[in-house]
């Protein structure tokens, strides 16, 4: 199987067919989920394909998210075995090269760490500067950590410093990061749980009473009064939705400083 050595923009995600379609099926089930519960029509469904859109679109930001973190777990381990070859006698852009077998044996061969050092290896086969490899490289992760690094490396590498002890010191850095993001993640995850349940919870209670009681909800669908109260229902559930999403993603981004 040929290996995929091209460069890849970290910033951006394309989905493969398989993501692709399982993240239009949420978002469908979604739209179809409201258009069912506020309306009771299928031809909400169009006007409400702007939900789904959005939908789609926040899938598609948190796999890019995910990716970048996983990016920069891997990134550590790479500079970890990078400043312990250093140590052996290892010059930086051998070290680099010969981190790479380490790097397959912890993500396999596809692991995005290991794509990015095969790009390494053949652009210093091209006699391309080391520092300039790894600016590229930070530039197209999106990675705050590989982003310092790539500074703090170019900067050693110019004055002639230990190498070894600042990528070590780096590596350490950038486990503490990665750490604090574990734990945040943990610390957050009871609050993330009661937000979905509060999310679900409406339309548990629709379902309920809906089956219990046939036709008690029906004044509400198919009319003019009903269909604007339900509208103004779903703008409000909508707004209490993202607000609750843009809470935790400020809680997150304040426990990370």
């Amino acid at each position: 199987m040929r290996k995929n050595s091209r460069p890849q923009d970290y910033r951006k995600y394309h989905m493969g067919k398989r993501e692709c379609a399982g993240a239009l099926l949420l978002s469908t089930g979604a739209t179809g989920m409201l258009a069912f519960f506020f309306y009771r029509s299928l031809w909400a469904v169009l006007p409400l394909s702007g939900v789904g859109l959005f939908c789609f679109r926040c899938l598609l930001r948190k796999k890019r998210k995910k990716i970048r973190e996983e990016l920069v777990a891997q990134f550590r381990e790479g500079i970890l075995a990078v400043a312990t070859l250093l140590q052996a006698g290892y010059s930086a852009e051998n070290a680099f090269v010969e981190c790479y077998q380490d790097m397959v044996l912890l993500y396999g061969e596809h692991g995005l760490l290991c794509r990015e050092l095969r790009l390494v290896r053949r652009g210093l086969c091209l006699n391309v500067p080391l520092e300039r490899l790894l600016e590229d490289f930070a530039a197209r992760s999106g990675c705050e950590e590989v982003e310092q690094f790539a500074q703090v490396f170019a900067l050693a590498k110019r004055s002639g410093g230990n190498m070894s002890q600042v990528i070590r010191n780096a590596a350490e850095l950038i486990g503490k990061r990665v750490e604090l993001r574990q734990e945040m993640r943990t610390l957050l995850g009871g609050r993330r749980m009661e937000l979905n349940i509060m999310r679900v919870m409406p339309f548990g209670i629709l379902l309920y009473v809906g089956l219990g009681n046939p036709g008690y909800f029906a004044p509400l669908y198919h009319n003019p009064q009903g269909i604007a109260v339900m509208s103004g229902c779903l703008l409000a559930y909508l707004t209490a939705y993202f607000l609750g999403e843009e809470v935790m993603d400020r809680m997150e981004a304040e426990m990370a400083v």
